[in-house]
């Protein structure tokens, strides 16, 4: 499977959410659509921690949710990588132990279409410099926070890139996608 990192980002490129710039409830039509194309070849969802109990505490309460994305989060197979969680309550989860690198490098050799790595800050910046990353997807919210980690990890190089696709939305964000160059 290839390894894909998808990040809400603001234009300063943080996706340490510490302001209020992203609600996953007012995504516009156009953006949910983009979601529902990308959920469309998501096998794995791979998560830490943090942003799995994050996702864990919303998603599976939504109802009355007409994107799509709850179903599909809640159906789709979900690996968390974890060394204090015991308790994963979410259907479809599964706790990743050991070295999260030698677990991607396994997920690599798997058939299938992609793991999604998103969220998951601390994870992702261990999968960069490891060169595990096939495709960084970004989506880019009309916000600035001037602080919290960014997309590449502080003191690391940014691979070189190459663009696959970008587009724009009604509500502002823009998006992204790049695979190592």
């Amino acid at each position: 499977m290839r390894i894909v990192i998808t990040q809400n980002m603001t234009l300063d490129g943080r996706v340490e959410m510490l302001d209020d710039w992203f609600d996953p409830g007012s995504q516009g039509d156009d953006l949910a659509a983009e979601l529902r194309e990308h959920s469309a070849h998501e096998d794995v969802l791979l998560l830490g921690r943090q942003t799995f109990c994050d996702l864990r505490s919303y998603w599976p309460h939504q109802h009355d949710d007409t994107t799509g994305l709850a179903d599909h989060l809640n159906r789709v197979d979900k690996r968390v990588v974890s060394a204090t969680l015991s308790e994963l309550e979410w259907t479809h989860s599964s706790l990743v132990r050991g070295d999260p690198l030698d677990a991607v490098r396994a997920m690599r050799d798997e058939p299938g279409g992609e793991v999604v790595v998103t969220g998951s800050i601390q994870l992702c910046h261990a999968l960069i410099p490891a060169g595990l990353v096939d495709e960084y997807r970004m989506f880019v919210f009309p916000a600035w926070q001037g602080r919290g980690r960014g997309f590449f990890p502080e003191g690391q190089a940014v691979p070189d890139l190459r663009l696959l696709r970008a587009a724009s939305f009604a509500g502002g964000v823009t998006y992204a996608a790049y695979e190592p160059g």
